[in-house]
């Protein structure tokens, strides 16, 4: 199991945080930086995600990260809003 504490007011923009998303999860180079490739990049894994949302950020980041907490929900992970 893997768990990522998210603090949206990090990030300026949606590509922003997918970038670091790729980063934290080791994701392809070919990583598409939206949720249908997280979804896809995920699936492909044995691995559990589950997602800490410490903050959800700007307008563009936290529509992302509602985006990418549905992949994890999706795919058996467990999302929580920590602040």
């Amino acid at each position: 199991m893997h768990t990522l504490f998210i603090d949206g007011s990090r990030y300026t923009s949606a590509r922003e945080l997918h970038l670091a998303l790729k980063r934290m999860l080791r994701l392809p180079e070919h990583y598409g930086c939206n949720a249908d490739a997280l979804y896809d990049c995920l699936s492909e894994r044995r691995e559990r995600v589950n997602l800490c949302i410490l903050s959800r950020g700007n307008e563009d980041v936290a529509a992302a990260l509602r985006k990418c907490a549905m992949v994890v929900e999706d795919l058996g992970g467990e999302v929580k809003e920590l602040g």
